[in-house]
């Protein structure tokens, strides 16, 4: 991540963005709770310190674990390599729950140059170029069972101290995803790959399968990604530190800017950003450094870092489905409103959501906990990236924003409103049952629990049947998905099932059923003719957009009749994915088959694609 902030000068905003006080000149922090005293939330919010240096400092990144403890990574190190301090893993943990951390243990500290952390399946996955590390603790006792196993290397540290493979998110089919920047590219593998035989990762999203062991690319392009998160309905979206803020990443896609890589060579336009508004004003994102009232009122500035979209369930209901991320310059978090727009998403400006005091504020992860309420960490730092970084290395900060009010969409959290937390615990059963429950945070630790006890041979035949059960009696869409995720993590998403969901009556379960169904690359005739004839007759653009992402995951013949049925959507033409998409599927295939090219280049409906296919066949 790119740490950028106003050195001296802050302006502190109301929640409506008016600067309503006079810039300070203070070169120290707050301190930590009058830090927290002092941040500014809408009404029935409130904000506490769950915990402040000494007890942390520098936390680059934090996770949840199964029992509701913030497993925090700090990052002693930035921005030297090897600045001969050791980064290190903790666990904060509120035992008498009170909303302040009364116990800290110390899990490793001879990390090199740590940016992201999540735990899971025995152990703790940890980002630290050049390697990706998993630190075993089968035995759940916070104490590591051995050194650091190395799962990949090659991750870069070539060109700066940012921009750089960062921050996991457990996705909802069961893969570890991370975000990644561009300037430090990476050409990964497992210890030992040959060079000829490693993926190299341009920026972007990209994930990992903790069972299988296999890993790839899943989006190209962005700026400085920090943070993955996921709606209701599956998708993905990533907040951005340069340049435009906020990406619906869909699998297969080519994001702007271009930077002029191999990796986007020929994909000629690449998809924007689904922001309609920016949180600067200028023409460039160096203008909003100026931290000028007018950028202030629009947002804070183009620097962003952590993705959060609620799903938490404890806060009123306007706020679900909504995107937080920090505002590094601006010492605010964004909330951006998701609207459905064709195949994807448009996000407008929501009002930002809090706002803090202390003019060392730098916020990094935004997560919901079991009580569906949201930590946020503070760097605490007045370094700038592209002048002085890390000028302090003795604070950090960790905030709880909890909203007081009783009503609004908030529900019974399970055993969590008693401080007793342990999903791990549950039987196969009550992990099921969990599936139904508002807050996503429960959901996803019973599905990584099913998931692990799965790939250890230890899940129950109920489990299994409940979950089949819940996506053919479930009247909620977004719970039918929940149990097709899991079902299809824990490997029992058997046929018949998926080609019955390919005719199921909801456009988000056929899209996830095509998603699913293309994912070891295997496709028979029968699957293959289903799917062609989706291309041509499926009402959704929704559907559309998984095939034409689907396609990349098709051996050249293969893609043929579903690229050219799909392009025959004059509907599509101005989607803001579909005909991009489509032709990144195509693109491949140009080259390979020329005659058939020019054909759907005189057959296509949809102009970009037909522009493109000449210009290729020129090149």
């Amino acid at each position: 991540m790119c740490y950028r902030v106003l050195i001296v000068v802050t302006l502190f905003t109301s929640l409506a963005g008016t600067p309503h006080a006079a810039a300070q000149t203070t070169s120290k922090p707050l301190s930590p709770m009058e830090a927290a005293a002092t941040m500014r939330v809408p009404d029935g919010f409130k904000v506490t310190l769950f915990a402040g240096e000494p007890d942390v400092v520098q936390p680059i990144g934090f996770c949840i674990d199964d029992r509701g403890r913030l497993w925090v990574a700090e990052a002693n190190n930035y921005p030297n390599k090897k600045a001969g301090l050791h980064d290190r893993i903790i666990i904060l943990e509120d035992t008498d729950n009170d909303g302040t951390h009364d116990k800290r243990t110390v899990f490793y500290d001879k990390l090199e140059y740590v940016t992201g952390i999540e735990v899971g399946f025995g152990g703790v996955w940890v980002m630290s170029p050049p390697n990706m590390y998993f630190v075993p603790d089968r035995d759940g006792d916070d104490v590591p069972d051995g050194e650091p196993i190395v799962l990949l290397d090659g991750f870069g540290t070539h060109a700066n101290a940012h921009n750089l493979a960062n921050g996991f998110a457990w996705g909802p089919d069961g893969w570890l995803y991370a975000t990644h920047g561009r300037t430090n590219w990476s050409v990964v593998g497992p210890p030992g790959t040959p060079q000829d035989k490693r993926l190299r990762l341009d920026g972007g999203l990209w994930r990992y399968h903790p069972v299988t062991h296999k890993y790839e690319w899943f989006a190209d392009g962005t700026t400085n990604p920090w943070g993955v998160d996921f709606d209701d309905y599956g998708e993905a979206f990533c907040c951005n530190c340069v340049n435009p803020h906020l990406f619906h990443m869909i699998q297969g896609a080519h994001y702007e800017p271009w930077r002029n890589r191999k990796s986007s060579q020929f994909a000629y336009q690449r998809i924007k950003t689904i922001a309609d508004h920016l949180h600067y004003e200028g023409k460039s994102w160096t203008d909003s450094r100026k931290g000028t009232a007018k950028t202030l009122e629009m947002g804070g500035g183009h620097a962003h870092s952590g993705t959060m979209v609620y799903l938490g369930g404890a806060w009123p209901k306007r706020y679900r489905n909504t995107v937080f991320m920090n505002n590094i310059h601006g010492k605010r978090i964004n909330n951006d409103v998701l609207k459905r727009r064709g195949s994807g998403y448009v996000a407008t400006h929501g009002k930002d959501f809090m706002f803090a005091k202390d003019p060392w504020f730098v916020g990094v992860t935004v997560a919901y906990g079991p009580d569906g309420n949201v930590y946020v960490s503070d760097w605490s730092d007045t370094g700038e990236c592209h002048h002085t970084r890390n000028t302090q290395r003795t604070t950090g900060r960790l905030f709880k924003v909890v909203y007081a009010e009783q009503g609004g969409d908030a529900t019974k959290q399970g055993t969590a409103r008693r401080g007793v937390v342990n999903v791990a615990a549950m039987t196969d059963r009550e992990l099921v049952e969990q599936h139904l429950n508002r807050n996503d945070w429960w959901v996803r630790h019973a599905r990584r629990v099913l998931q692990e006890r799965a790939a250890a041979g230890r899940l129950s035949d109920e489990a299994v049947g409940m979950l089949i059960s819940m996506i053919r009696s479930q009247g909620d869409v977004t719970r039918r998905l929940r149990a097709l995720w899991t079902l299809h993590a824990i490997g029992k998403l058997d046929a018949p099932m998926p080609a019955t969901l390919l005719a199921d009556e909801n456009e988000h379960i056929r899209a996830w059923a095509v998603r699913l169904e293309l994912e070891d690359r295997a496709v028979s005739g029968d699957l293959h003719a289903r799917l062609v004839s989706m291309a041509e007759s499926d009402p959704s653009p929704v559907v559309r957009l998984a095939l034409a992402s689907g396609l990349q995951r098709l051996p050249f013949a293969r893609r043929w009749p579903i690229a050219e049925r799909l392009a025959m959507h004059a509907e599509d033409e101005d989607d803001q994915n579909l005909p991009l998409m489509i032709w990144y599927g195509v693109e491949p295939i140009v080259p390979a088959d020329k005659a058939r090219a020019l054909k759907l280049a005189q057959t296509t409906r949809i102009g970009i694609i037909r522009q493109f296919i000449a210009r290729r066949l020129a090149e």
